[in-house]
């Protein structure tokens, strides 16, 4: 048996870099199995542990119903929770449950705010591929960011399957924006989530502006699932290497299917990457070389790139699905979100 230091990929297919010029057509590159190692080089050792761990063994649950989705997310959330007095604690953070504009939100407060952040507030929404973390089990990216960060921070706890289905949660969180907006000016508030947080974070600019309200003055979409097609170069490069996801049909895209209830995946409120970007605010994005997600993460940065927005994209070595964030202790993740926290502040209030 191999260890489980290392994973063994079966063959991918993926794009050739660039065309043959007397072919009529590109033709798929076929590699050969092959061993990856767990890279070491400036990676610590509690990260270089997620990242050569075994592949995620719900990878492939294909759920078809809401009900479905919802009773694996209650298991899952249990766990969650059991950790989370000890972060709040490590990180003197305080937890608050309120409800936001008829929003059930979770207000995130550190025990230290300094003055240039005092009137400053970042909206949180969750990962999850629109179905897992309900309730408290969604703040554990709040806690962080609010503990490094030392902002105040209103963490979202939309509506999911099976009492709600699409656009439910992206309303949800534009509604919470909204009534922010009321004592807080637009340029000092920020959008940050991960995965379909992610893709939330660059909806709800979308929507914002459908709704003719103004654009935050940051945003920080993380490995963003901004691309719901599974069209993208790192869904077959990455397939069987992150072993978090692990596959472009496994259980988030079942997952996404179920919220989506029949929508157009194509949607820019779904797949945002089809979005105009175009007077979006600045952006930081964040993913890892092993993310399946690459690809969405690159693709929305090229695009807000294209766009003339401000966009600062950040690759973890290494990395599998949204690791940067699996444990507040690692290097990497006050890295991550100091990365974050500074973007914030050179972007904010003005």
């Amino acid at each position: 048996m191999k260890p489980a230091s290392l994973l063994l990929l079966a063959a991918i297919t993926l794009a050739p870099a660039a065309a043959i010029a007397d072919q009529a057509a590109s033709a798929p590159l076929q590699e050969l199995a092959k061993t990856l190692p767990v890279p070491t080089a400036d990676i610590s050792p509690g990260m270089q542990k997620f990242i050569g761990a075994p592949l995620n063994p719900d990878w492939d649950k294909a759920w078809k119903t809401g009900e479905e989705a919802r009773a694996y997310a209650i298991g899952q959330a249990a766990g969650v929770v059991k950790g989370i007095p000890a972060m709040l604690e490590r990180l003197q953070v305080k937890l608050e449950p309120t409800t936001i504009g008829g929003v059930k939100v979770f207000v995130v407060t550190p025990a230290t705010i300094p003055p240039e952040n005092a009137d400053k507030v970042l909206i949180h929404v969750h990962g999850g591929c629109y179905v897992l973390f309900p309730g408290e089990s969604g703040t554990t990216e709040a806690i962080m960011m609010a503990g490094f960060g030392h902002y105040k921070v209103i963490s979202v706890d939309y509506r999911m399957p099976p009492e709600a289905y699409f656009p439910v949660a992206l309303d949800d969180a534009v509604d919470v924006y909204k009534a922010v907006l009321e004592n807080t000016p637009a340029k000092n508030v920020a959008f940050f989530g991960t995965s379909a947080g992610g893709a939330l974070a660059l909806e709800m600019v979308l929507r914002a502006r459908e709704r003719g309200l103004p654009v935050p003055g940051a945003i920080a979409p993380g490995t963003p699932m901004s691309d719901v097609t599974k069209t993208g170069d790192s869904f077959y490069t990455n397939e069987k290497v992150d072993n978090i996801l692990v596959s472009r049909d496994g259980f988030c895209d079942a997952a996404t299917v179920i919220y989506a209830k029949g929508h157009d995946l194509k949607d820019p409120l779904l797949s945002p990457v089809y979005g105009d970007m175009h007077g979006f605010p600045p952006a930081i994005l964040t993913t890892g070389t092993r993310d399946l997600l690459l690809s969405n993460t690159v693709r929305v940065h090229r695009n807000l790139r294209r766009a003339g927005v401000e966009a600062e994209l950040v690759v973890f070595e290494g990395q599998s699905h949204a690791q940067y964030q699996f444990d507040d202790r690692l290097p990497e993740t006050k890295e991550a979100f100091g990365e974050i926290s500074k973007f914030f502040g050179d972007h904010l209030g003005h």
